[in-house]
């Protein structure tokens, strides 16, 4: 980051800040020259990382009673004031089919990926951003376009945070920017289960060639918070190795993309 980005000075909540795609954003914003608060469940953690990057941080659940309203008060007491708000903690929880996810884990998904990324954000507006404006960024995920195994729970919750973007970036126009970032696979201890099995082929069966790593989605966060990308609001940015487009790559061994290859169309 340079000086273009107008973050020097600011600062900046990140939830979920002491692990994966969190701490990386939360170092990326420090080394932007933001002021940074970082938010986790474990104190330990909580108190190495705000410690790395000379912040604050404060241990909690982010679904919470208080918790939100105590984070931002912490932000605006020891920073006197709060411009950005990544929300980037979140649960996969239920994992399984749908049919045997039972009613509190269902409830405690959307409390932790929904809920409170809306109340943080309505704590940050009444405590700074109403009057001074502000940037936020909600991280989803790739997988929310789309179906798959066993993250039914997560996805749907993920797609409700992706509206809930677009809700707010229009009620909190042109105060506050709103947008989201949607990663697809990253190398962190959440997605472990995903990548660690079988990089190698995972990675090979991206047009990137190579899962994400935490950094790709911070690059990511922290440019859509910035000042350069100021005519932005109520967008989503994937991040994901090209996983969208990777049915167009004409692979060896898929009989679909054989033919296409060795014959084309058929004439008109």
């Amino acid at each position: 980051m340079t000086s273009s980005h107008g973050l020097e000075g600011r600062a900046a909540v990140v939830t979920g800040g002491t692990r994966g795609i969190g701490r990386a954003v939360a170092g990326t914003l420090a080394a932007a020259g933001a002021l940074v608060c970082v938010t986790a469940r474990d104190p330990d953690e909580v108190r190495r990382t705000a410690a790395e990057l000379d912040g604050i941080g404060l241990a909690g659940d982010v679904a919470g009673p208080g918790h939100p309203e105590e984070l931002t008060d912490l932000a605006l007491r020891e920073f006197g004031r709060l411009d950005v708000l990544v929300n980037n903690a979140a649960t996969n929880q239920p994992y399984g089919p749908l049919m045997e996810a039972g009613p509190d884990a269902w409830r405690e998904a959307f409390a932790v990926n929904v809920e409170a990324p809306l109340r943080l954000v309505q704590c940050a507006w009444r405590g700074w951003m109403r009057e001074h404006g502000g940037s936020v960024v909600n991280v989803c995920t790739e997988g929310a376009g789309h179906v798959g195994p066993h993250v039914g729970a997560y996805g749907t919750t993920k797609a409700a945070l992706l509206h809930l973007t677009r809700q707010l970036a229009g009620e909190l126009a042109p105060r506050v920017r709103v947008n989201s970032v949607s990663p697809g696979l990253v190398r962190t201890e959440m997605a472990r289960f995903v990548w660690e099995p079988g990089e190698a082929e995972v990675a090979a069966g991206l047009p990137l060639g190579r899962i994400g790593e935490p950094q790709d989605v911070a690059r990511a966060v922290v440019w859509l918070a910035s000042d350069a990308a100021g005519w932005i609001t109520g967008a989503d940015l994937l991040v994901d190795g090209g996983t969208r487009v990777r049915a167009a790559r004409a692979t060896a061994g898929n009989p679909v993309h054989d033919r296409l290859r060795e014959h084309g169309p058929a004439p008109r």
